[in-house]
């Protein structure tokens, strides 16, 4: 890969947590301009950890971050890549904290200077974008699982990201919601990294998947090759396969 195309790298980087043994352990990572990646992990293996780390959100105890080949220390550094790089967290009350929909996207916008009727127009415009039309007034709290997440997202994506985090985007989401993040997400022309135990998902919005293991992240292969993993049944878990002829190319 091109260094010059390397939007995010991350080098040697270690973290534990007050009393307990490392979960970043010399990791190393680098994603390029438009490349779509997923991670998967068993709980507790640092996926989470790892996009914090990112975002600035914990400080890694030693080790490298770089965002657009330079690095970041400090918070002043990490307000400049949340400029760039949208985070979408796992739980999407932690991430919608306005009293109505429109309140929330434009708080972005807001916070980056822009005059009340631009942000305005730009919240109104992804809403639209993401097929929320009249959702503008509607309040946060009493929005559905669902609706939250679509709206935490159009939260991310009204700032016009040049990178995406995702943590779980799909986690607990009925069958439509979750189709319409894969069209969200299969529309969008920049980098990502999803993180997901659902194989499915990955294998349609992903192009490689990465594992973390050991505090490390390794290479795992093409996502097109998640032919099989493990499904839920009545009797319990059982391997099947799927053909993924809706894939996209």
């Amino acid at each position: 890969m091109d260094k010059d195309n390397i939007v995010i790298q991350l080098e040697n980087v270690c973290f534990s947590y007050p009393n307990a043994w490392p979960v970043l352990d010399g990791l190393d990572f680098k994603i390029g301009q438009g490349e779509k990646l997923g991670l998967i992990g068993s709980n507790g293996s640092g996926k989470t950890t790892f996009l914090h780390i990112i975002m600035g959100l914990l400080s890694a105890s030693s080790g490298t971050v770089r965002i657009f080949g330079k690095a970041i220390e400090t918070e002043r550094d990490f307000r400049k890549v949340r400029e760039k790089v949208g985070f979408v967290f796992q739980n999407a009350d932690d991430q919608l904290f306005s009293p109505t929909v429109l309140e929330d996207v434009a708080f972005g916008p807001l916070n980056l200077g822009k005059k009340p009727e631009e942000a305005r127009k730009m919240s109104l415009e992804t809403l639209e974008a993401l097929n929320l039309n009249g959702f503008e007034d509607r309040v946060t709290y009493k929005l559905s699982g669902g609706e939250k997440k679509l709206v935490a997202l159009a939260t991310v994506l009204v700032m016009k990201p040049d990178v995406l985090l995702l943590d779980e985007p799909t986690i607990g989401l009925d069958e439509d919601t979750n189709k319409r993040i894969i069209d969200i997400l299969n529309s969008l022309d920049i980098s990502y990294v999803i993180v997901s135990h659902e194989y499915d998902f990955l294998a349609l919005t992903t192009h490689d998947i990465y594992a973390m293991q050991g505090g490390k992240i390794l290479y795992n292969g093409r996502s097109e090759s998640l032919h099989s993993h493990y499904h839920k049944h009545p009797n319990g878990k059982s391997r099947h396969t799927h053909s993924y002829l809706e894939r996209r190319p």
